[in-house]
């Protein structure tokens, strides 16, 4: 029985240890690092069925229109467009660097402001022009460029739109780049050939604002599956294959 103890406390030890490496290596932030072979992203996909989807809130940018709302003092009520240097100008106020924020950043910042000249501020911002969602379709395709998502769209769906796939295309390891964080970019091999030919589009992944597609001219073996975002154009240079 003593014997049998000691071997589940020394089990239990070695699960710690586990537990612990792991949730230090998640509190430094080191990102997952796997390698995925361009061939074999279909058969990788039951082991990774899921490509990790990331839904960050806009982020506002020069020429955005913003529509300010006053409930209590209506005579502040202001309609700004963002300069080209990020700042917008408001009333009684000055200007407010507003650039790389998201609305409800903008919110908080703008009660801090009026606060100091108004009780208890209660403010809206609405936008009401900014940069239409899109994504970028690179390499082996008819019209390489950026297009508008309208609505649910496809890799398949957004290849088409891109003017379809040339003939020197390796479209059976189409890469689809997907921003995580600041910091990180997201790569994920598509095997659209595959696809196509077996009319099976469980792998035809929605494509989401901000993404990239490229498609090769020669083989790519493999492809880190987390990149610095900053690299992500070197990936995308047709002389680095």
């Amino acid at each position: 029985m003593r014997k049998g103890a000691i071997g589940a406390a020394t089990v239990a030890s070695l699960w710690l240890m586990l537990l612990s490496a792991a949730w230090s290596q998640n509190v430094n932030g080191t990102p997952e690092v796997a390698s995925v072979a361009g061939g074999d992203a279909a058969a990788t996909s039951n082991n990774d069925p899921a490509f990790k989807t990331h839904y960050p809130r806009y982020q506002l940018v020069a020429g955005d229109t913003l529509d300010l709302q006053f409930e209590y003092s209506p005579e502040f009520n202001q309609t700004l467009t963002i300069q080209p240097d990020g700042y917008i100008t408001l009333r009684d106020i000055g200007d407010v660097h507003v650039e790389g924020k998201t609305v409800p950043e903008v919110t908080d910042m703008l009660r801090d402001r009026y606060a100091k000249i108004l009780s208890s501020p209660s403010i809206a911002v609405v936008v009401k022009d900014f940069e239409k969602p899109y994504f970028t379709a690179s390499g082996q395709v008819g019209r390489p460029g950026h297009y508008v998502l309208h609505g649910e769209t496809t890799v398949t769906e957004a290849l088409a739109m891109a003017g379809g796939l040339t003939d020197k295309s390796k479209h059976s390891q189409v890469v689809l780049f997907r921003r995580v964080s600041s910091q990180w970019t997201e790569a994920k091999v598509l095997n659209v050939k595959k696809m196509l030919n077996a009319k099976d589009l469980q792998e035809d992944l929605f494509i989401h604002p901000g993404d990239m597609l490229f498609v090769p001219q020669n083989n790519m073996s493999k492809i880190a599956r987390f990149i610095p975002s900053s690299g992500v154009t070197a990936y995308m240079n047709p002389a680095s294959f």
